[in-house]
């Protein structure tokens, strides 16, 4: 094999930068290709939109009254269990939540 004299001399550890340099290239391309959108499609079939007519679904949750350990908040109007009271101000409760 000839050896050309005139040409600049590499090291090993330029060559193998080099080599991996062009394999991320080619990775980098790899990771760029169109099979991405086809699993977008799949994912927004699950999405539901707002303002979506839902009349044909049936809703089964089981509603129970306020129970002796709850109080509705006077802020907020969400029904919370006494440990979230935080505080009466004139005859209504407020949540931690709201008096925060």
């Amino acid at each position: 094999m000839a050896t050309d004299y005139d040409a600049p001399r590499r090291s090993e550890s330029e060559e193998i930068a080099e080599d991996s340099l062009e394999e991320l290239k080619a990775k980098r391309n790899e990771a760029q290709s169109g099979v991405v959108d086809a699993d977008e499609s799949e994912i927004a079939e699950n999405f539901e939109l707002p303002g979506a007519d839902l009349s044909g679904e049936e809703m089964t949750v089981k509603v129970l009254p306020k129970q002796a350990d709850e109080f509705t908040c006077s802020s907020c109007f969400l029904v919370h269990h006494r440990s979230r009271l935080a505080e009466e101000r004139s005859g209504q409760l407020v949540c931690r939540d709201c008096a925060a």
